[in-house]
């Protein structure tokens, strides 16, 4: 079975070598289950501070909707400016204030749904 990976990858990761002509024989069995065990913590530790850190995605998602918006001819310097606008810390703020209370609207809109439903 030349067209099998020698061992399953953790999901949604790059297989490895097929063990066909260009098989490379680059890792062990046992190189390759430290890697995925590698991978697997890495990828962990990577959602838990994105989590944490609902900034990072309130940041990056408001600054591709500029990018759509806008669509600047530059975008390494679209980003500079972007990133290095000294509001930013504040703009993120009100962008976490606005999303909490739509959270906060919704919850409450679905409460008086669930009683008048009831």
């Amino acid at each position: 079975m030349a067209d099998q990976p020698k061992a399953d990858p953790p999901h949604g990761m790059e297989k490895y070598d097929l063990g066909g002509q260009f098989d490379l024989g680059a890792l062990s069995k046992e190189q390759q289950e430290k890697l995925n065990h590698h991978k697997i913590k890495t990828r962990l530790s990577n959602e838990k501070y994105l989590r944490e850190h609902p900034e990072v995605d309130c940041m990056l998602s408001n600054f591709l909707r500029d990018v759509f918006l806008q669509r600047p001819e530059e975008i390494r310097e679209f980003a500079a400016v972007y990133f290095n606008n000294p509001d930013l810390p504040d703009d993120i703020e009100k962008s976490l204030r606005d999303k909490d209370e739509k959270h906060y609207d919704m919850k409450v809109l679905r409460h008086i749904s669930h009683n008048n439903n009831s």
